[in-house]
């Protein structure tokens, strides 16, 4: 990584600190000698052949007004031969404010009025936007097919899973906590950004709070014109289905369940 950081410095003319480098599953992101804050990510250059656009998401999401996100600098990005790999740098404003979630999601996170207004503001106006991207949750392309996949594998033959013609909005397609900062509210990380589901993002969002029942509840309630209608309810069920088709605990395993019938049957009425 440390020869990728200096081929970034050397393409982007900036010093990255790396006192201050955070890492992620295929990203690292670090501050620079300029007051903004650089991420790198790395995605096999098939996984970008199969979602058939390129790893843009965050130059996208520069055109979004009305959304409380970091503003877009410029970028760089090339393509490494010897493990067909994309690279790509970002450089966008520098946040200050923390993500919500570093560690286990705790029980009381002690979020304002203000702050929950100002995230209602931001998810209303992103679904108000225009963008021809197409959003990539976990790095495959948000289609049909995925859905009826994640819902089949967890309940097959149980639901209807057809979107309505008109579900389809412009999302971030990874909101969860570590992506969301307090007290003062930002969204970051737009890679993934583009076209999905109305209700994608309020349900990740809802998913990602269940071990803490109170603030799922919250998150529902926040967001439940967009996770009432069947777009959202197929969004939920897609969102907890990713949860049970991967390995989990028991005790979570059955509380998620338990969602997830609730849903099924509400889907099914």
């Amino acid at each position: 990584m440390d020869g990728v950081l200096e081929h970034v410095e050397g393409l982007l003319g900036v010093r990255l600190d790396r006192e201050t480098a955070v890492r992620k599953r295929r990203t690292v992101g670090a501050r620079s000698d300029r007051e903004t804050w650089v991420r790198v990510e790395a995605r096999p250059l098939a996984k970008a052949a199969a979602q058939g656009q390129t790893a843009n998401g965050t130059e996208a999401a520069g055109l979004l007004s009305g959304v409380a996100k970091p503003a877009w600098r410029g970028s760089v990005s090339w393509h490494d031969q010897d493990d067909d790999t994309i690279w790509r740098a970002d450089e966008v404003e520098l946040v200050t404010a923390t993500p919500i979630q570093r560690g286990p999601l705790q029980d009381d996170l002690s979020l304002s009025g203000s702050w929950w207004s100002a995230f209602n503001e931001s998810l209303d106006a992103l679904a108000q936007q225009h963008t021809t991207r197409v959003a990539t949750p976990d790095t495959e392309a948000m289609t049909q097919a995925l859905l009826a996949r994640e819902i089949e594998r967890a309940f097959p033959g149980e639901v209807d899973t057809s979107l309505p013609s008109d579900a389809w909005v412009p999302a971030h397609a990874d909101l969860n906590w570590s992506n969301l900062t307090a007290p003062e509210f930002w969204i970051l990380d737009w890679e993934d950004h583009g076209l999905a589901p109305r209700g994608l993002d309020a349900a990740n969002l809802w998913a990602a709070s269940l071990t803490v029942p109170a603030l799922a509840d919250k998150v529902w309630l926040e967001r439940q014109t967009d996770l009432t209608g069947r777009s959202g309810l197929l969004m939920a069920l897609f969102s907890v289905a990713k949860i049970l088709n991967d390995s989990i605990p028991d005790a979570l395993r059955k509380q998620v369940e338990g969602h997830a019938r609730k849903l099924v049957a509400s889907l099914r009425d």
